[in-house]
């Protein structure tokens, strides 16, 4: 047993810990200036706590749309001090406009001020205080990984790029042979497993699916360790938890075990919820396009000449190919030597094309096909069938995100970046499988809000 365990708060225990000390401090502000003040916006009535808790609806929402729980972000000081100052203003502004659910406007407006201020401060000098005692090695996790040499260096990377909290010590190797690649990273015996456990202070194992070195010494070195309290995971679990994506590489070894589907893949009360979303929200998207078509009409006569619209065939579920809609922008016979990646800085995208892609409006025509029912409003992208006959046959499980509908938007849209290769499309493949496996009405609540950031912020490409 390590002999003083370090205390350390998991991905999880970090993100509901922001958000906790967040709504308690908006909380505390808004009572302090009850007291502080004669009068004030959000006073003590009968309705003060569903005033006071609409307003930390409010807060909460935003607070994700501007990433203020992305926990990369949320260590640097600019990224949360910017992140705050839009939560404020923006949870306040729509307070201010929501009728029936929030208090009369009050005569001085000054009163609107002190509690934007009051907010950005306390926010401000907690959310630094974070940064400077919860981000440091104090609270690191560390962990030993049981697994192959050549592995461990990539594993390193991947973790640490999601999770810098996490500190890999060492690892176990019995297979080690002068062949193997080298690493930075600490090399022990199976031997030697609780002799590091307790000397380094290891917090966790991680043992590899891919070992092959799983026997009876091993067997009889973890489960001691597992009685005196010491968590052992797979990685292939560690990896999906921390990066929110599937390890393909495991996928292949035992399918069925790795990737459960979802129940709601099949639940059709959850589908036809789903369905009767897509129905409002296609329209509601529909209506706005016909509000900015004429500007973009113009626009396009003056700087993007040729047609407006373009079309493309895609496969749905199923592999079903139907034809996808989409305002054009690219220059006319952009492939006229066949389908080809686009690219960051593609050449062949017009300047009012690249407007159009930073701020997603060439997706509206999509709304169409959701109203059709050919995709949903969130779901894997679908892709060309030109792509995907390679893509079939060079990575593992690509048709599998075709056993539902593709979206407008989706789980590897916003956490991935544009598929410009087939590395690209690994990578969203992973992301999309999560969200297959994933799959519930929380999961798409949060695509949905991650999918405001992303337009909010011109991600687009």
């Amino acid at each position: 047993m390590p002999k003083n365990t370090p205390f350390h708060f998991e991905m999880s225990e970090r993100k509901l810990l922001l958000r906790i000390f967040d709504v308690l401090i908006v909380g505390f502000i808004i009572f302090s200036l009850n007291y502080i003040f004669d009068k004030t916006y959000i006073y003590f009535s009968e309705y003060f706590w569903f005033w006071i808790s609409v307003y930390l609806g409010y807060f909460l929402i935003f607070g994700t749309v501007f990433e203020l729980y992305v926990l990369k972000k949320s260590e640097s000081r600019f990224t949360v001090f910017k992140g705050i100052v839009l939560t404020v203003i923006t949870t306040t502004l729509l307070y201010l406009f929501t009728p029936y659910v929030t208090p009369v406007l009050p005569p001085n407006r000054a009163l609107i001020f002190h509690l934007i201020a009051g907010n950005i401060l306390l926010l401000t000098i907690w959310r630094f205080s974070y940064i400077t005692f919860i981000t440091t090695p104090r609270f690191y996790k560390k962990v030993l990984f049981v697994g192959h040499n050549y592995d461990i260096n990539q594993i390193v990377d991947e973790l640490t790029k999601f999770d810098q909290n996490l500190k890999i010590e060492g690892y176990i190797d019995s297979n080690y042979n002068n062949n193997s690649k080298t690493s930075t990273i600490n090399r022990y015996e199976i031997s030697q497993i609780r002799e590091v456990v307790k000397d380094l202070n290891i917090g966790e194992i991680i043992v590899a699916n891919s070992y092959r070195g799983v026997d009876k010494d091993l067997y009889n070195s973890l489960t001691p360790l597992l009685k005196e309290g010491v968590p052992i995971r797979p990685y292939s679990k560690i990896y999906e938890d921390i990066t929110n994506r599937i390890l393909l590489k495991d996928v292949e070894n035992d399918f069925y075990y790795y990737f459960p589907f979802s129940r709601s893949n099949q639940n059709k009360l959850y589908l036809a919820f789903c369905r009767a979303m897509d129905i409002f929200l296609s329209l509601l998207g529909l209506t706005v396009m016909l509000l900015i078509l004429p500007f973009v009409i113009v626009i396009n006569l003056l700087f993007n000449k040729g047609p407006l619209f373009y079309t493309q065939i895609r496969l749905g579920k199923k592999s079903k190919p139907f034809k996808i809609f989409k305002l054009r922008t690219m220059v006319k016979n952009a492939e006229n030597n066949g389908a080809k990646w686009a690219q960051k800085n593609d050449v062949r995208i017009t300047k009012f094309g690249k407007i159009l892609r930073k701020t997603r409006v060439d997706e509206l025509p999509q709304f169409i096909n959701i109203f059709k029912g050919d995709m949903g409003l969130i779901g894997p992208r679908p892709e060309r069938p030109e792509f995907i006959e390679n893509l079939k046959k060079n990575i593992p499980f690509y048709e599998t995100r075709h056993i539902i509908k593709p979206g407008l938007t989706g789980w590897a849209q916003v956490n991935a970046k544009y598929a410009s290769s087939e590395n690209d499309a690994l990578e969203k493949l992973q992301y999309d499988l999560y969200y297959i496996k994933e799959r519930s009405l929380y999961l798409d609540f949060r695509i949905f809000v991650k999918t405001i950031s992303t337009v909010i912020f011109f991600r687009g490409q």
